[in-house]
């Protein structure tokens, strides 16, 4: 099933409408014809089953018919935000992709000392707008209620300062030393708790980043007995918040 992000305004009472690039991409591309069924998601996060009615393509529109407003979205039931040091290549495309996959809210590119990647303005606006919509397709691929925001690069202090009122905030660092800060800071992952990761780059943190951090409240947890490239470790640790926060949301259902 097809599945488009809309402004609130597109939809009202039973009729919905695509407009704009999503109606050249859906009219053009995608091909859709009246009766196909399609998924919209609003800036709220609601989502809506829809009917295809008619192709406009005099006005590049595209009428809808609202079938169903969906009870349950697709949303993990707490605010998590990535903050990721910039990696070479094209590995950061990787970590967006997959973080949207796996639920986060937002994701903020973080210059680091020991980042090899340095962008300037115009390089780096031209990026976030690629990562941006990168975000997009994963969002509509993975049936996410949400797009994930894709930030600004952003500098270490104020990536930690942005941080500073999140309820749980973790900092994956190799030379932190047994599991179990990991294991606490998983029971920590609950529902309506917004949760703030941090990794670092390629070179890893240097270790007075490691100290800054720590003292506006990140906690350095160690991964296991094996190193993690920088993807790796996002991907694991996102992973690992997204099952707990589903296991005690569904617990909680249950138990209610």
């Amino acid at each position: 099933m097809h599945h488009f992000f809309v402004k609130n305004h597109q939809i009202s009472g039973t009729e919905a409408y695509i407009l704009e690039d999503d109606y050249n991409h859906a009219a053009n591309v995608l091909r859709l014809s009246a009766g196909e069924t399609i998924l919209l998601s609003d800036e709220d996060g609601q989502d809506y089953l829809c009917s295809v009615e008619e192709i406009l393509p005099e006005t590049e529109r595209i009428r809808l018919s609202v079938l169903e407003e969906q009870a349950e979205n697709h949303e993990l039931p707490a605010r998590v935000w990535l903050f990721q040091g910039l990696p070479k290549s094209d590995k950061l495309e990787l970590i967006i992709q997959k973080a949207t996959e796996l639920g986060v809210s937002d994701i903020v590119p973080v210059d680091m000392k020991n980042c090899v990647v340095r962008l300037d303005g115009k390089k780096a606006e031209a990026k976030q707008k690629r990562w941006q919509a990168i975000a997009e397709s994963a969002a509509k691929q993975s049936k996410r209620s949400c797009i994930p925001t894709v930030h600004p690069v952003t500098r270490f202090t104020d990536a930690v300062r942005m941080a500073e009122s999140f309820a749980v905030k973790i900092l994956p660092y190799e030379a932190e030393d047994g599991i179990t800060g990991m294991c606490e800071a998983i029971v920590s992952f609950l529902p309506g708790r917004d949760i703030a990761v941090m990794i670092g780059p390629e070179g890893g943190f240097d270790h007075m980043e490691v100290k800054l951090a720590s003292n506006r409240g990140f906690r350095p947890v160690s991964l296991g007995k094996r190193i993690l490239r920088t993807e790796t470790a996002a991907i694991a640790v996102l992973a690992m918040i997204m099952i707990r926060l589903e296991i005690v949301s569904e617990m909680d259902l249950e138990i209610g």
